[in-house]
C-alpha cells in the first residue's frame, strides 16, 4: 500500500504521488504496489492499471475524462473561476504564489472542471476536482464548480457525474473553503428533491471536507480498487488517539466492507457502469410522461397466469407446504433477478454500518420498465449461507433496502420485494444496532410510498422479518409458499409445549396461500410446477414474471395518491369488525403429519 503523508498544500494525510524511479527514463513506471517495472505504453493502454498486480495508478483529471467520455464530447464551463486569496495568507509562500505555481503546473485556473458530455451518447453535466491542482483541496474556485454544475443538472435535468480525488479542505481559504461544504450539499439536496441522478466517483485520494460533502451524497457511490477514501486521514488519527490502525484502513474495500458504498469497479468497468445507470434512468424519465407510458413497457409473457381461486390450487398438507418452501434447491431472489429481470445493476450497503448479503437490492428493468427489486438471499452451499446468514436480515439490511425503496420513490420506479426469510436475525449485534426500529421503520416507510410495490413470497414468509419488505400493494405467494406470524417450530414450542408438534402448529397457523387467501391477506397465488419450484425452476420465473407484469400493469396507471389511500385501506381491515374473514376450524386431514 503506498505511504501518506501530511502535506503542507492544504491536502492533508494523502498517498504519496506515483513517479518513476530515478533510475528509470520516462518511458517506464514502477508499480508502489509490487514494484514492477511497467512500459509507459503499455502502462497507457491498460488505462493506467498495472497488469501485473492490478494496481490502479493515479490519473490526471482530463486523463479519466478522455477514458470515460465518448471523443469530443466534452464541453468545457466555468474558464472563468479562479481562486480568490481572501485571507491574504502565507506559509512557506504566499498563497498567490502557490496558486500561480499549480495554474502553470495543471494550465488549469480553478482546479476544477465542470461542463458537458456524453457517455455513448448518453447525456450528462460533470464536474471534477484536479488532485494536481494544490492536492485538490476544495476553496472556492472547486466549490462554485461543483455547484454549478449541480445547478445545471437541475436546470436541464440531466444526469451529474462528479469525480472527486482531493486531500480535504484548502487551509488557506480558511472558513470561506469550509463554507463550500455547505455549499456543495444544498446544490446536491435540490437535486434529490427534484430526482435528478447524481452519481458520485471517489478517485484515490479522497479525504476530508470532500468526503464530508458533496462526494458522499450521491444517489449511486462507486470507487476504484484499494483508492484511499475517508474523513480524517491514517496518520491525523494515529496522533489523534494513538492507536494502531486496521489492515486496508479507509481503503474503497473497507469502506465497501462496512456499507458506505455502493460498488467498488475496476476501471476498465466504471464507463459500462456509468452507461447502464444512465440507460436505466433516461428510461425512468421516458416513463414519467404518464401512466400509459409505464405500462406500454411491460413485457408481454407467457407463463401460467396467478389465481385469486384457493380452491384452484392442489391440496397439500401444511407441513408439507413448509418443507417444499424450505428445500435447498428452491430458487431464491438471485436465480429470478438472472431470469426474470433484464440489466440487474446491484447497489450495496445501508451508508451506515454494512452491507447484510441476507438482503439484495438493486435497479433492473422488468421488460421496458425500470424497477427496484429487493429481496432475501439464502445461498446454496454451506459458506453461502453462512455469508448471507441463512437469510436472515440484520438491521443494516433492512436499512439498505430503504434506502433503496427511497431511490424508487425519488426516479418514479415501481418497487418489487421477493420474501424469504425465516425471519429477522435474533442476535445481540442486530439488537444493538435497533432490529425492531429497522423494521418498523422499513413498515412505515413502505406503506407511505407514491410508487407502486409489488410483494411476492417465493419460499418462507417469517413474521415481521418478512412483514418488513412486505407492506405493498399487491401480496401474491408461490403455490408452495407460506407465509406466518411465527415459524411452526416456535409457536409448537411456545403453545404446544412439544416442539414436535411443529406439523399440528403450521396447520393451526393457517399459513398456506390458499388460506391467506381466503384470509384476504393475499391477493393471488402464481402457480408452480408440480414437485414444486425447484424440479423447473425456469418454468416457475415465467410463471413468476406473468403475476408480476399483470400486477404492475393494474397498479402503474394509478394515482400516487390513490396508490398511498388503497394501500392505506388494505391493511386497515385486519382485525376491524365486520370486515375481517373468519376461517372454519382446521380440518382433521390437514392437521395431520
Amino acid at each position: 500500500m503506498p505511504r501518506t503523508r501530511v502535506s503542507r498544500t492544504g491536502a492533508i494525510d494523502v498517498p504519496e504521488m506515483i513517479a518513476p524511479s530515478r533510475a528509470l527514463t520516462a518511458e517506464w513506471r514502477r508499480c508502489p504496489a509490487c514494484e514492477a517495472f511497467v512500459y509507459y505504453k503499455r502502462l497507457k493502454r491498460n488505462l493506467g492499471v498495472c497488469p501485473e498486480c492490478n494496481h490502479h495508478f493515479r490519473l490526471r483529471l482530463r486523463e479519466r475524462l478522455d477514458q470515460l467520455l465518448d471523443a469530443d464530447s466534452l464541453e468545457e464551463l466555468g474558464a472563468e473561476l479562479e481562486p480568490v486569496d481572501v485571507l491574504s495568507f502565507a506559509d512557506s509562500k504566499p498563497y498567490a504564489e502557490r496558486v500561480a505555481q499549480a495554474q502553470r503546473k495543471t494550465g488549469s485556473t480553478s482546479g476544477a472542471i465542470y461542463g458537458t458530455g456524453t457517455v455513448d451518447g448518453q447525456p450528462l453535466v460533470l464536474a471534477g476536482i484536479d488532485f494536481d491542482f494544490i492536492g485538490g483541496s476544495m476553496g472556492g474556485a472547486a466549490g462554485e464548480a461543483i455547484t454549478l454544475a449541480a445547478e445545471l443538472a437541475l436546470d436541464t435535468r440531466t444526469p451529474l457525474l462528479v469525480i472527486s480525488a482531493s486531500g480535504g479542505a484548502r487551509m488557506q481559504e480558511g472558513c470561506v473553503s469550509l463554507m463550500q461544504m455547505a455549499k456543495t450539499s444544498q446544490a446536491i439536496g435540490r437535486l434529490a428533491e427534484a430526482g435528478v441522478l447524481y452519481i458520485s466517483l471517489l478517485t484515490d485520494p479522497t479525504y476530508g471536507g470532500v468526503s464530508a460533502s458533496f462526494a458522499s451524497l450521491g444517489d449511486v457511490l462507486i470507487a476504484e480498487p484499494a483508492a484511499h477514501i475517508g474523513f480524517a486521514g491514517p496518520s491525523v488519527i494515529e496522533q489523534t488517539i494513538r492507536q494502531k490502525l486496521p489492515e486496508g484502513f479507509q481503503t474503497a474495500g473497507f469502506l465497501f466492507e462496512h456499507g458506505m458504498l455502493d460498488l467498488v469497479e475496476p476501471r476498465e468497468n466504471l464507463r459500462r457502469t456509468i452507461r447502464g445507470l444512465l440507460e436505466l434512468h433516461a428510461s425512468a424519465r421516458d416513463v414519467r410522461e404518464g401512466p400509459a407510458a409505464a405500462a406500454d413497457r411491460l413485457p408481454k409473457t407467457d407463463g401460467q397466469p396467478p389465481t385469486s381461486d384457493p380452491e384452484a390450487v392442489a391440496r397439500r398438507r401444511p407441513w408439507e407446504v413448509v418443507q417444499l418452501a424450505r428445500h435447498l434447491e428452491r430458487p431464491h431472489t438471485l436465480e429470478y433477478l438472472g431470469v426474470v429481470f433484464d440489466g440487474f445493476q446491484e447497489l450495496h450497503g445501508d451508508r451506515l454500518f454494512g452491507d447484510d448479503a441476507a438482503i439484495v437490492c438493486g435497479l433492473a428493468k422488468l421488460g421496458e420498465l425500470p424497477v427496484v427489486v429487493i429481496g432475501h438471499q439464502k445461498g446454496r452451499t454451506t459458506s453461502e449461507m453462512m455469508e448471507r446468514n441463512f437469510g436472515m436480515p440484520q438491521p443494516d439490511g433492512y436499512r439498505k433496502g430503504m434506502r433503496l425503496m427511497r431511490y424508487a420513490a425519488r426516479f418514479g420506479m415501481p418497487i418489487v420485494t421477493l420474501v424469504d426469510t425465516p425471519g429477522a436475525y435474533p442476535g445481540v449485534g442486530a439488537e444493538e444496532r435497533g432490529q425492531s426500529v429497522a423494521i418498523a421503520e422499513s413498515i412505515m416507510l413502505m406503506s407511505r410510498l407514491r410508487v407502486p410495490i409489488v410483494t411476492l413470497v417465493t419460499g418462507e414468509g417469517g413474521s415481521g422479518g418478512a412483514l418488513a419488505l412486505a407492506a405493498s400493494d399487491r401480496l401474491l405467494m408461490l403455490e408452495n409458499s407460506y407465509y406466518s406470524v411465527i415459524s411452526p417450530e416456535g409457536c409448537a414450542t411456545i403453545l404446544f409445549k412439544d416442539a414436535a408438534a411443529a406439523p399440528r402448529a403450521a396447520a393451526a397457523l393457517r399459513l398456506t396461500a390458499p388460506d391467506l387467501l381466503r384470509l384476504r391477506v393475499m391477493d393471488a397465488i402464481v402457480p408452480e410446477p408440480e414437485g414444486g419450484a425447484h424440479t423447473d425452476p425456469v418454468a416457475a420465473a415465467a410463471n413468476v414474471k406473468t403475476a408480476l407484469v399483470e400486477s404492475l400493469r393494474e397498479l402503474v396507471v394509478l394515482d400516487p395518491d390513490e396508490l398511498v389511500q388503497r394501500r392505506y385501506e388494505r391493511f386497515r381491515m385486519f382485525g376491524a369488525p365486520g370486515r375481517q374473514p373468519v376461517l372454519p376450524p382446521v380440518d382433521a386431514i390437514e392437521e395431520s403429519a
